[in-house]
């Protein structure tokens, strides 16, 4: 998910044209995002903000730009559970915590908290796991607070250059911190971390920044000079344009997910750890 800031009338245009349009000293994001799914289903949606088992939302309340991504553990796959579900859902509890106002700008892990709890105590069952990584832009203070939880994350560039990113936060290799919810039979024996242990930050913003959020199918396969080359073509700051650049990286980075003769940054962490492999989607 690409986003550039820029000033509250013109994101009310371009992205969420129904809401009322802000003062124009405050700041605003305008925002596109593209992906694939491991189905190799090109760009398509799976369902609301859904590519494969990743999801991500972006969502508008009257104080604050919100976005949010997941990736969901494809390994729920051999259990007969789609692990789409859990991301999705999650990422749908945050942006409607967003848009009723519930949540505190501040505070990123407070939508991730109570978005996770809020699905541990629904009356449908919901297995699966995912990481999660929350943008909140405080239009009127200028500020972004962030919330990461896993190997999911997000950039800050500014004039060319990475300004802020998210950490990874790994257990061991390929293993990174997520949110789970298991069967009763299974608690205890499934990886889950609660979402207080999300690193947590808040710093200022320029108008004409970059922030890019993007779950580990990008991070894994780009390394950041890739990714800057990328974001050196965006001209303009219009949703057109950012979407063309988004769904410009998307597709670099799943091109070489599949080639068997790139090393990427995943397969040099692996390396690193005495495995043998190239890319990672």
């Amino acid at each position: 998910m690409l986003s550039v800031l820029s000033y509250g009338r013109l994101v009310a245009r371009a992205v969420i044209g129904g809401l009322s349009q802000t003062d124009s000293r405050d700041y605003s994001l305008v925002s596109a995002s593209f992906g694939f799914g491991k189905d190799f289903r090109k760009g398509i949606l799976k369902k609301g903000m859904c590519y494969g088992d990743d999801a991500c939302f972006i969502a508008r309340h009257r104080c604050a730009d919100v976005l949010g991504v997941a990736d969901g553990v494809g390994g729920w796959r051999d259990y007969g559970v789609d692990p789409s579900q859990f991301s999705g859902t999650l990422m749908r509890t945050c942006e409607r915590l967003v848009k009723e106002g519930r949540f505190v700008p501040s505070n990123p892990v407070g939508i991730l908290t109570t978005s996770y709890y809020e699905l541990l105590q629904n009356k449908v069952p919901l297995l699966g796991s995912s990481t999660a990584c929350i943008v909140v832009l405080d239009r009127q203070s200028h500020q972004l607070h962030t919330a990461n939880l896993g190997d999911s994350g997000f950039l800050v560039v500014r004039g060319g250059e990475v300004v802020h990113r998210s950490d990874e936060q790994q257990h061991y290799f390929n293993t990174p911190f997520q949110l789970s919810i298991a069967p009763p039979e299974a608690e205890g024996s499934v990886l889950s971390d609660s979402p207080e242990a999300a690193d947590s930050s808040s710093f200022d913003v320029q108008l004409g920044d970059i922030i890019l959020t993007a779950t580990d199918g990008l991070f894994d396969n780009m390394p950041d000079y890739m990714i800057l080359q990328e974001l050196k073509k965006l001209k303009n700051t219009n949703y057109e344009s950012i979407q063309q650049t988004a769904r410009s990286i998307a597709e670099q980075a799943h091109v070489l997910a599949y080639d068997p003769n790139y090393m990427s940054p995943f397969a040099q962490f692996a390396c690193d750890n005495g495995l043998n492999v190239r890319g990672e989607i």
